[in-house]
């Protein structure tokens, strides 16, 4: 199993993840359609044409979600229990199709659980940039994680 567990996470530990994705139109037109939003300012060439961006933008959510994605093979798949929360979200710089994103987590606090001894909280800074290395994304993330089996 590639996911860590409670015992692998180390504060102020910093993940550089190796998988990048390049975003496609493709890819902001079906989640803007698979989540109904309508925004034209994703989905409206014409619309987003005239704005300050001159182009559409990526949908902000479909941001969120590949930047947490990115991260998972490294650090949380199959040992994660459950999210249990994301605070502190931000979009400080627009991402456009044709951006490559790459992605670093920073682990922010570690601790068992205080009704489950099974598991604990591992506290994340997901961070995403684009291939300028230009900000993106920033969100902290809380997971409930499986201790290392006895």
């Amino acid at each position: 199993m590639a996911g860590l567990y409670l015992e692998d996470f180390e504060v102020g530990h910093v993940f550089r993840h190796p998988l990048r994705k390049t975003v496609t139109e493709s890819d902001n037109m079906l989640f803007s359609v698979m989540t109904l939003n309508p925004q034209p300012l994703h989905i409206d060439f014409d619309f987003a044409s005239k704005t300050e961006w001159g182009r559409p933008l990526v949908n902000s959510l479909f941001t969120l979600g590949l930047m947490i994605g990115i991260s998972v093979n490294d650090i949380t798949i199959g040992t994660t229990v459950a999210n249990l929360g994301m605070t502190e979200t931000m979009f400080p710089h627009p991402l456009f199709h044709g951006d490559t994103v790459h992605v670093e987590t920073t682990v922010i606090s570690v601790r068992e659980s205080k009704s489950k001894p099974d598991r604990g909280i591992v506290e994340f800074e997901h961070r995403a940039y684009n291939q300028n290395d230009a900000l993106v994304a920033k969100c902290t993330r809380q997971a409930m994680m499986l201790k290392r089996p006895a």
